[in-house]
């Protein structure tokens, strides 16, 4: 079964009992997190909604009032937009539908301690595929103790669910590969079209397929029959936003128009404004509005301050497009609202130590382990990281990945502990009678 525990012959029931242990305190902290700080995960204002989670609430209201769907932007929230992917407006109606803002709110986020609990689950799952069930348990201890982890539970964005629905499409994708049933496929056609529902950025995500196709020797007719099972079921489960953006706007809209704007932020070093010397060069363009803007205008803006950029300030572009999205992504936490007691500089410090070790344990695992054996976590990590190059990069865009890196991070644990226990047994061999185990 795709997501049986028992599959393996190795996960023993001592196994088992430490994996539902740990499942079990990640929910019992999730809830306790979510209940006792309620609304103080907000970063807006519910009655004047002025950020990302309260506009998906008011765009969950506008739906279950019967209007469409919207998005506070630059209009006053009340037209139909594009401007963001349906499934987040949904899903939050879902539940304040029944039980209202207030307890509809509550419901989400308690909805999303139970994904938080899945994704330890999931991730037993994926690194025993990977490696086996011993650094799979150390990665599951590892996200119990991830504070970013309890702070996705209380706010309302899309990063909980999205990186629920990766991980359920990444250890889709491995048994899809190991079986080589039409099935499989299937099911990974229908989890990439949920995850572009709530981020489209996971539509080409299975191209990563051919990688591991090669891998297992797939002969080019197995490789079309499969690829087309995904591509048609994706396309499929995509027509309705299609047609909703047809009969709403009179055009084809592929996902959303706002895709203007990250671009253009991402071309933004450290908050700062283009360099010295830009707006002589491009005097259509205002410091007070340079950032502003969603649509072609913001990518044409973008283009033009990398042209600038990499013609006048080389190497700070390219440092800024290679370690600093890097920095932004993996460095900077995703914690914006500190949990007692753990602070923010102690958890930036917290991420820069699991990133180190985690770049170790990749290291060694490389030359340790069989590279075909570490694709499926090495494309996941390569695929995301890759994507927000050119956009804006910080921690709420690397979050879903993180858990990608932690099987690595286990591994670098485990091969350390293994090392201390092998020379404490070298050292006591001659005065106590150890013997190596």
């Amino acid at each position: 079964m795709l997501f049986s525990v028992k599959e393996n012959e190795t996960t023993s029931r001592r196994d088992r009992i430490w994996l539902i242990s740990i499942m079990a305190f990640v929910l019992a902290v999730s809830v306790f997190v979510v209940l006792s700080h309620n609304n103080y995960f907000l970063l807006g204002d519910l009655n004047e909604p002025n950020n990302d989670d309260v506009k998906y609430v008011r765009s969950a209201e506008t739906l279950l009032e019967g209007g469409p769907l919207t998005y506070i932007n630059l209009d006053s929230g009340t037209e139909p937009s594009a401007f963001i992917m349906p499934g987040m407006p949904l899903l939050l109606a879902a539940f304040i539908g029944p039980l209202g803002q207030e307890g509809g709110i509550t419901a989400f986020r308690l909805f999303q301690c139970l994904e938080q609990v899945a994704c330890v689950y999931l991730l037993f799952l994926i690194a025993r595929r990977v490696f086996n069930r011993r650094i799979a348990l150390v990665a599951c201890v590892l996200a119990a103790l991830y504070p970013p982890d309890y702070f996705s539970s209380g706010v309302i964005l899309t990063e909980s669910t999205f990186r629920l629905l990766c991980m359920l499409l990444v250890l889709a994708m491995m048994v899809a590969v190991e079986r080589r049933k039409l099935s499989g496929y299937i099911i990974v056609g229908i989890l990439t079209a949920a995850a572009a529902y709530f981020k489209p950025q996971a539509s080409l995500f299975p191209a990563v397929l051919l990688f591991l196709w090669l891998r297992d020797g797939y002969s080019f007719k197995e490789m079309l029959r499969y690829a087309g099972a995904v591509l048609g079921t994706y396309v499929l489960l995509l027509c309705p936003w299609w047609i909703r953006n047809w009969n709403t706007f009179g055009e084809f809209i592929l996902f959303t128009r706002s895709a203007g704007s990250p671009f253009l932020l991402g071309t933004r070093i450290k908050y700062g404004l283009p360099p010295a010397g830009f707006f002589d060069a491009y005097p259509q363009y205002d410091p007070a509005t340079i950032f502003k803007g969603w649509d072609s205008s913001a990518i044409d803006k973008g283009l033009d301050i990398l042209r600038y950029g990499f013609s006048h300030h080389f190497w700070t572009y390219l440092h800024w497009y290679t370690l600093g999205k890097l920095e932004g992504l993996y460095i900077e936490s995703y914690y914006w609202r500190p949990i007692w007691p753990i602070q923010r500089p102690f958890m930036d410090a917290m991420q820069k130590v699991l990133v180190c070790v985690t770049l170790v344990g990749l290291v060694s695992a490389l030359v340790r382990e069989r590279f075909g054996r570490l694709l499926p976590l090495l494309l996941t990590f390569a695929y995301f990281t890759a994507l927000y190059i050119p956009f804006v990069a910080f921690g709420r865009y690397g979050y879903p990945t993180i858990v990608f890196m932690l099987p690595f991070t286990a591994y670098a644990l485990c091969k350390v502990w293994d090392l201390l226990r092998r020379r404490h047994t070298v050292s006591g061999s001659a005065g106590e009678g150890y013997t190596f185990k």
